[in-house]
């Protein structure tokens, strides 16, 4: 519990103030019929009866949660009531004693349908291929949200107030929160357009998961609100000057760089701070534009911008004529002030503003106010289509059916053409297979090439916006296993498993005849019993995998022997036994885990919930962690792997297997060092690695475990291994070298 005090005279007065800013909310959204006043109100009496005399963690009634719920719904995304009736409702059916059905007689199907959607699973037998019960109710928000999208929608708001209230959280529910948040909410968001409320989760998530870093950055941000004053006077001023002298009705919107968005520029480029160049941003919004004026009105405006103020060329991007694939439409451009800072300029109109904003949820709202409307094209519906018909497929985990959507949630297309002319839309980075497999899975499973341009192209061949693909074939032509290599869309890596699966069953009676030969060479019985050995030591999934491989010679007779104990030992060189590690692929986690090991023979370095005491721990290698770094535990095979917060690895781990985490911190006043890792890009001269060696050997005293470095057309880029016993000495070295002449970026890895 937080200082919350209990004072429940004050907390009925705020709760009534609380549902009517949410229905003034609705009003001002869009006018009520007395059904839908009726409806709100019977929600809202509803759920705070069954909420009653239950408080969050923080110590405020339960009933502050749907109602805040209910008000990002509205004023937000801009749903209206039928959402608001549903995050009213959303927590009674797994919180409280009503049912589903009870629902649906007071509110119809629609509403205990989505009601549904949103629930998590509890009942741990409906769990399927996997252990992850996170990842069954991912699938099930991800299936309901393909019959109703305001399933999703719903969930992104009860997320986000759950992000803004998680202070009151233990240390290690916060991360797997956050951590899931990272791992399908913020994909989701960005998918479906809802760019604020993805830019928020994306702070409130770094927040949690990288602290330090979030408040250093902060700092710097804060550091720049003079130069915010500045711009106003040197650019906003001129502009809306000239957007008045030309006649334009304009809003004129100013931002700074999110947090998250300086650190992962920081982080991707490797750029500092002061190299973001789009650090200040202004957004013009034209109002009272007829929608087949926009485009020649958007570009007049950037006409009267250029030519006043510098564009870089290399910034310029027309979302207009070539919209993302979640409908987003704008100007974009980036210009040089008088003050000599980079402003990036956004221009669009009203409609495209809504869209911007509100992403998918203002065509669903659109089409809601005019039912009757005929419309060209629905993108939520198409979008919604072809994930449904993914995420069906009965043949594939949760874990794996989750990961595959969430991957293609950030992925950009390209638009193709066939030899007659029609369009083909597919991800980005699609080759030759995936455009011929878009046409028809036969005319894919017999390709051998295509004529991209009238030129000759391979089946890997990776196409790019406006290529024209003739796809070439062969009857002889079948699916290889490596086809898969050559492929990005699900739609070509289905179809070549579903013929290479086919493939191998024809395949298993050459393998019974081959296997029962070794049985015979090898005088074992051809019974269930030793097939069952074989399967589980070569680690197969199934019998028809297993077939296959002996029938096209991947498993040998000597691997059978192995199997059952009658394989002669092969020769060894005994001479190289002491120096095995150094050709093993996990030596750097070895050699990490020996320095801690030869420091603290009996113990370990990091404290542990007592219920984990018993087991070994390990730095995770993904991240390399030092004293001093936030860190948490990963139950993994047996033992604990200690990662940093903010490691994509542990989060995604979280994210799906919320009872694999431990919470960790290091035990104050141990002494160890630990290997960890610096990347380092730097202007090639005489005498660069000396000073660089000498700023780690002598003035730092660390001790280096192994350097790389190499240079190419004057410019050096090095790997340093290194052992430091806390991350403050890390950082320090790390502002040492960056002082070097020539240096131009240093960071950890």
């Amino acid at each position: 519990m937080s200082d919350y005090v209990i004072d429940e005279a004050r907390e009925a007065r705020d709760i009534q103030a609380r549902f009517d800013e949410l229905l003034d909310a609705c009003r001002q959204l869009k006018p009520l019929t007395t059904e839908e006043e009726a409806q709100i109100l019977r929600a809202f009496q509803i759920a705070r009866t069954a909420h009653e005399g239950t408080r969050r963690r923080s110590g405020e009634p339960y009933i502050f949660h749907p109602l805040a719920v209910a008000l990002i719904a509205v004023k937000e995304v801009g749903l209206g009531p039928i959402a608001v009736v549903c995050a009213l409702l959303h927590d009674v059916v797994e919180d409280t004693d009503i049912t589903l059905d009870e629902l649906r007689v007071l509110f119809g199907d629609r509403v205990a349908t989505i009601v549904d959607g949103v629930t998590k699973i509890d009942d741990v037998m409906l769990m399927q291929q996997t252990d992850s019960k996170q990842a069954e109710n991912y699938r099930k928000i991800l299936l309901s949200m393909c019959n109703d999208a305001y399933v999703i929608f719903l969930k992104l708001c009860d997320r986000l107030h759950n992000m803004r209230t998680l202070g009151s959280m233990k240390d290690t529910k916060k991360l797997i929160i956050a951590s899931e948040t990272s791992y399908l909410y913020i994909p989701l968001a960005h998918r479906l357009g809802l760019y604020a409320i993805k830019t928020e989760l994306e702070e409130l998530v770094m927040r949690y998961t990288n602290p330090e870093k979030y408040a250093e950055i902060a700092a710097k941000i804060a550091a720049k609100s003079p130069t915010s004053e500045k711009l106003r006077e040197c650019i906003y001023e001129p502009v809306r000057h000239m957007l008045d002298e030309a006649g334009y009705q304009y809003t004129i919107k100013t931002r700074i760089k999110s947090v998250y968005s300086c650190w992962k520029k920081i982080e991707n480029k490797h750029v500092d701070f002061d190299e973001i160049y789009d650090l200040f941003a202004m957004r013009i919004i034209l109002r009272g534009i007829a929608r087949e004026h926009e485009k020649e009105e958007c570009f007049k405006v950037y006409g009267l911008i250029s030519g006043q103020f510098p564009p870089n060329p290399t910034r310029f991007r027309d979302w207009i004529n070539h919209p993302k694939n979640n409908g987003y439409e704008s100007l974009q451009t980036t210009v040089m002030t008088p003050e000599g800072v980079w402003v990036e300029v956004q221009i669009r109109t009203e409609r495209m503003d809504t869209i911007a904003e509100k992403g998918m949820a203002a065509h669903f709202l659109y089409k809601e106010a005019h039912p009757d409307e005929e419309m060209d094209s629905n993108p939520v519906e198409e979008w919604l289509q072809q994930i449904r018909t993914s995420l069906e497929r009965s043949d594939k985990s949760a874990l794996d059916l989750v990961e595959e959507f969430k991957e293609n949630l950030y992925t950009k297309e390209i638009y193709l053409f066939t030899p007659r002319g029609k369009t083909v839309v597919l991800p980005s980075r699609s080759t030759v297979l995936d455009f011929a497999y878009a046409i028809h899975s036969d005319l894919g499973n017999h390709c051998i090439g295509a004529k991209v341009n009238a030129r000759p192209a391979a089946i890997g061949f990776r196409l790019h916006t406006g290529d024209q693909v003739q796809v070439l074939t062969s009857k002889k032509t079948r699916p290889q296993p490596d086809w898969l290599d050559q492929c990005q869309t699900p739609r070509a890596k289905d179809a070549i498993k579903d013929f290479l699966r086919q493939q191998k069953k024809e395949y298993v009676e050459e393998g019974r005849r081959r296997l029962a030969g070794y049985y015979k060479n090898l005088r074992l019985r051809d019974n269930p019993q030793n097939f069952g050995q074989l399967k589980r030591f070569l680690n197969q999934k199934s019998d028809v995998d297993l077939y296959y491989d002996i029938a096209m010679g991947s498993i040998t007779e000597h691997q059978v022997a192995e199997c059952f104990g009658k394989a002669r030992p092969a020769p060894r060189l005994f001479f190289l036994d002491k120096y095995k590690d150094l050709f093993e692929a996990g030596h750097t986690t070895h050699l990490a885990t020996s320095a801690v090991d030869s420091a603290l023979p009996h113990t370990t370095p990091f404290l542990l919930d007592q219920e984990y005491e018993d087991l070994p721990t390990e730095t995770a290698p993904c991240c390399k962690p030092v004293p001093g770094d936030q860190v948490v535990g990963i139950v993994q095979d047996g033992k604990i792997m200690v990662h940093r917060t903010g490691c994509k690895v542990a989060m995604d781990e979280m994210a799906n297997h919320e009872n694999h985490t431990v919470r960790a911190k290091w035990r104050a006043g141990e002494q160890l060092s630990l290997l960890t890792g610096i990347a380092l890009t730097a202007i090639d001269r005489k005498g660069l690695l000396q000073e660089i060696t000498g700023h780690i050997s002598d003035e730092m005293d660390l001790n280096m475990r192994a350097i790389t470095l190499e240079a190419s057309e004057g410019v050096a880029r090095g790997i340093i291994m290194l052992y430091v016993s806390d991350v403050d000495k890390l950082n320090g070295l790390i502002d040492k070298l960056k002082r070097i002449d020539g240096i131009e970026d240093v960071h950890r890895i």
